[in-house]
């Protein structure tokens, strides 16, 4: 959407340039009036259309540069990622998900911060183990997601639709069967990241929740609190994990 816009509004600039240059009651350049200004509105003219069709290769036909998974680093990046895939039909409603739960995501941080810093002081100690674990339930989020990116970069939708529309015949059925365990993998994958993600959602809600229900925190309490419990057998349980 954002691309057309742009492309409307080179076209409007551009045209708004032409009626101020060559209209009579503006700076009044006229084509056939004089050897200067006729090359000079030609000129315009020529630049402008070339103008034109340069900014709809750019923005409507150029493929978009695919930046690679490990310069994938701000919310933004990782957003701007997934989006690329969005073309991939078999894979679209999980592609949305992914989408949805970052700005979910961005949306409880910055719940959760806002309460943090209504209720503590950033020095203390409560306040640095609520960031500390927020932090790294962040890092294990994003890292899902990379993750997805990953097998994302290698997926091929049309051998994956050759491979699950074909029959027996052309190949033994237990190459086909093969084949088809190798791209169940694919999607098998990614439903367990956006599930791993959906539960890190819920356990910030919970979080969230517990901090709103109690009036006073000691350091000490804070690590027996459900919700912490549950964050940090999460993360334990993920420590070794692999992209």
């Amino acid at each position: 959407m954002i691309k057309y816009i742009k492309f409307t509004g080179l076209i409007v600039g551009v045209l708004i340039l032409n009626v101020l240059v060559l209209s009579p009651g503006f700076i009044g350049v006229e084509i056939g009036g004089g050897a200067l200004q006729t090359a000079f509105g030609v000129t315009l003219l020529a630049a402008s259309a070339l103008i034109i069709l340069y900014g709809c290769y750019a923005w409507l036909f150029k493929p978009p540069v695919v930046r690679p998974v490990r310069e994938v680093k701000t919310h933004e990046d990782y957003v701007e990622a997934l989006q690329r895939y969005r073309h991939m039909k078999t894979l679209e409603e999980d592609i949305n998900l992914a989408l949805e739960q970052l700005e979910r995501l961005r949306k409880k941080k910055a719940t959760l911060l806002n309460v943090l810093n209504q209720r503590f002081d950033p020095a203390e100690l409560s306040y640095k183990k609520f960031d500390s674990v927020t932090y790294e339930v962040e890092k294990l989020f994003y890292l899902n997601v990379r993750s997805i990116l990953n097998r994302l970069n290698v997926f091929d939708e049309s051998e994956y639709k050759s491979v699950m529309s074909q029959k027996t015949g052309k190949f033994s059925s237990e190459l086909l069967q093969e084949k088809r365990r190798v791209y169940g993998e694919y999607i098998t994958f990614m439903k367990n990241s956006l599930g791993t993600n959906e539960e890190i959602l819920l356990k910030l809600d919970k979080l969230l929740l517990e901090i709103s229900r109690l009036d006073s925190f000691e350091p000490g309490d804070i690590d027996q609190m459900p919700c912490m419990q549950e964050i940090d057998s999460l993360i334990k349980q993920t420590k070794f994990y692999k992209q």
